[in-house]
């Protein structure tokens, strides 16, 4: 299109586009043209849109030689990767999982209640996951170091800045006063739910803020057999407010309990001062009443797909972080009240705190196994990971991150302020106990991991006969045949990602729970005659909770590690961009907390360019995609209008849409979903190799030749030396198919199957199969 917004008409100039869509890890535009010359069409420096300097006005000059359609690039990267501020959602990574389990229900018919209290049961899950976050804090900031440090004079005495603190270093201070010390602590994991709530809220601005294209008048029936097509899937805005100000609340109270709790302990006993015992109840009172508010709002509303939802939630939703902040400062005021004798000793009630969330978590997450079986059984896919357990099993891996990081963070700290382990007690005994359970899943997890690489040696070997009979014209080199095996091989254990899940997701889950019984039982007198067998086991756990500890605290330096060189590092940015490009293509339907979907911005992006180009110039438009690029791509086309989707021809390659995608989450990538886009799109070809760790065949008959999945790709192009290829061919693998003479052919052959002016007739054949 000219820079007037004009355009030929293409009865007339026959003009074709090619909308280039890169995958994970991100690209440059001049990369993807294959010209250090381009310019940017629209869009801005977060993602844009780009063609070759040469083509800017190609639509105006449609006979000036081309042969090709006309390349044009969409860049996203800077959606996940950006600046240096992206290594602060490290921090999120328990929160992005529990998310990802909200998308990974079975699919399901007919079991819309069902499917509801699916979305309730990760929405709790999720909030406990805030609420153990900020309990980590609370004991780090508050029991660690204002009550047991700042309580002991060798702990305060070994750290100045406590000094003001404590009461035998400080002889008597205005903060010396327990609940003073509590009161002023607070302050740290106030501070870290509030940047929580600032991360939120921007990031909302500036993703869930964006709006789809509007369809008007469209019939549901008419947007796909899947969710991915409805008006309001790609806007939720108003839910991520709405749980933002759950969980805000949620986090505020969980301090304020963490506050006056301790104080009204010591009001409630005998001789206790009647006026404070009545104000710590009707602040307890407060509390509860808070907490029901928050579940209620968690449990009231999912999401609005069906329409496009710009409304926001009432007063009483948007108000309640500000609720829960006053009753934490009136919690900071009750408990810095004057309490002559009060004194810190012992923990604060960190055991009954962790091992209430660890418990209410195993609850939801057998609850939540119990209710996708139930869906899996209505409508069985056996392609389906896990058999539709995939969700329950990535939220309790959700919740372990979150136990193992709040574990970490407590012991480095423990550690940190009690340098000889004898002056304060250290954190609450559960977590020390989860320490304990990693040694053991490590275990488990390195066991699996070497039947895993029994059977890939084997597996390769066994290629190698396959490897040598598809090039049988060139002299054979073991050493060659054996590399390129072994590479199949290995891109084979992808598919054996849910075993893998399912292994790791039940040995914590069966360990936790004993880590739990563990921790209730260990200060229990065991009987005479199981004494002998008791030290035994004691023996037995105190060793693996050493070596978890060290684990744990190994994991935490190399996480801060990690989140440093990535604030610094750009290339270490993009690695971490690769973790989101996968985690944060969906929305967060679940904890608002999450790193943000960058869908909401890519998908409308590509629908709107897709939709106004081909109303301005009716030509013909390929959308092309490489790996989380086809993934893309399949949503905008899913979002387009029928009249214009059935103007767009689709060639992905390198795509994980029924290899990952249809596998974990089947109740919007299943065959059902993928078959309506086949039959949605004009058409539709895609391109694997068996040596691509990612992508693969989408197993669904076609209507642009015998089938949609081409044959796979050779891998390497060249066995040997030719003389096409004089110099030894690499093994691509996931990358670089436009390098296959199979690309330039597929993509013209879906560009002469594209019709000008109108879509064109299927024919059909004797069996009644569409073909070309």
């Amino acid at each position: 299109m000219g820079a007037d917004g004009s355009a030929a008409r293409p009865e007339e100039s026959g003009t074709a586009l090619e909308l280039l869509v890169h995958g994970v890890g991100g690209t440059t535009p001049e990369k993807m043209l294959d010209d250090p010359r381009t310019v940017r069409i629209t869009g801005d420096d977060i993602a844009a849109v780009f063609r070759r300097a040469d083509d800017v006005d190609a639509e105006k000059r449609p006979r000036d030689g081309r042969t090709g359609p006309v390349p044009e690039a969409y860049v996203w990267c800077n959606l996940t990767s950006g600046n240096g501020t992206r290594a602060l959602w490290l921090l999120l990574l328990p929160f992005m999982v529990v998310n990802l389990a909200h998308w990974m229900r079975p699919a399901a018919r007919d079991r819309r209640r069902t499917v509801r209290l699916y979305g309730l049961l990760v929405r709790l899950a999720s909030l406990t996951l805030t609420v153990l976050l900020v309990a980590a804090a609370c004991e780090v900031a508050l029991d660690l170091a204002a009550w047991q440090c700042a309580g002991t004079r060798a702990c305060a005495e070994a750290h100045s800045w406590l000094g003001f603190l404590s009461p035998d270093v400080s002889d008597g201070g205005w903060w010396s006063r327990p609940g003073r010390r509590l009161a002023l602590a607070a302050v740290v994991p106030a501070a870290l739910t509030g940047l929580l709530w600032y991360l939120s809220h921007r990031t909302w601005s500036a993703y869930e803020s964006q709006q789809p294209m509007a369809r008007g008048g469209e019939p549901e029936e008419d947007s796909g057999r899947t969710a991915l097509g409805r008006p309001g899937f790609w806007y939720g805005r108003r839910l991520v407010a709405r749980l933002r100000a759950a969980h805000t609340a949620a986090g505020l109270l969980t301090i304020a309990a963490a506050v006056c709790s301790t104080a009204a302990r010591f009001d409630r006993e005998p001789g206790g001062p009647a006026l404070l015992d009545t104000l710590g109840r009707l602040l307890e009172a407060g509390l509860v009443a808070g907490g029901i508010s928050v579940v209620w709002v968690v449990c009231r509303r999912g999401r609005s797909e069906r329409y496009l939802d710009r409304q926001l939630d009432e007063h009483l939703v948007r108000r309640l972080p500000l609720a829960a902040l006053v009753l934490l400062a009136l919690a900071a005021v009750y408990a810095g009240w004057e309490r002559p004798g009060w004194q810190s000793h012992g923990r604060l009630s960190g055991d009954a705190t962790f091992g209430g969330i660890a418990f209410v978590q195993g609850l939801l997450v057998v609850a939540l196994a119990v209710v996708a079986h139930l869906l899996y059984r209505t409508h069985p896919d056996p392609r389906a990971a896990m058999r539709g357990l995939a969700g329950p099993a990535v939220a309790t891996l959700a919740c372990a991150l979150g136990g193992v990081m709040s574990g970490g963070v407590s012991q480095r700290v423990a550690d940190w302020l009690d340098g000889t382990g004898a002056s304060i007690l250290g954190p609450p005994v559960l977590l020390t106990w989860q320490a304990s359970v990693i040694p053991l899943v490590l275990l488990v997890l390195l066991g699996h991991c070497a039947w895993l690489g029994r059977r890939t040696w084997r597996s390769g070997r066994a290629q190698q006969g396959a490897v040598e009979s598809e090039y049988p014209a060139e002299p054979k080199d073991a050493e060659r045949t054996r590399r390129i095996a072994r590479t199949r091989a290995m891109a084979a254990l992808t598919d054996r990602g849910p075993r893998l899940l399912g292994v790791t997701s039940a040995s914590t889950l069966l360990l936790g729970a004993g880590a739990l019984v563990g921790a209730l039982t260990s200060r229990k007198t065991p009987a005479k005659a199981a004494e002998g067998a008791y030290v035994f086991v004691q023996g037995a756990a105190d060793t693996a909770q050493a070596l978890g500890s060290w684990l744990i605290g190994l994991g935490f330096i190399l996480f801060v590690t990690w989140g440093r060189r990535a604030y610094k590092d750009p290339s270490a940015r993009r690695t971490i961009g690769i973790l989101w490009d996968v985690g944060t293509f969906w929305p967060r339907a679940s904890h608002p907390f999450a790193p943000p979907c960058y869908a909401e911005r890519a998908v409308p992006d590509l629908t709107w360019r897709i939709a106004t180009w081909i109303r301005a110039t009716r030509g013909r438009l390929v959308i092309s995609g490489h790996s989380q690029g086809s993934v893309l791509a399949a949503a905008a086309a899913w979002q387009l209008e029928p009249s214009v989707r059935g103007r767009v021809a689709l060639l992905t390659y390198g795509s994980p849409l029924e290899r990952l995608y249809g596998r974990w989450f089947p109740a919007h990538f299943g065959p059902a979903a993928l078959t309506a886009l086949h039959h949605d799109v004009d058409c539709w070809r895609n391109l694997y190799r068996l040596t691509d760790p990612i992508g693969g065949p989408v197993r669904l008959p076609g209507d642009c030749g015998p089938e949609v999945d081409r044959e796979p790709l050779k891998d390497p192009l060249a066995y040997g030396r030719t003389a096409v290829h004089p110099l030894p061919s690499a093994i691509l693998g996931h990358s670089d198919y436009q390098a296959d003479p199979v690309f330039a052919e597929e993509r013209a052959r879906l560009l002469g199957r594209l019709q000008p002016d109108l879509p064109g007739p299927r024919a059909q054949d004797d069996s009644g199969r569409s073909s070309a």
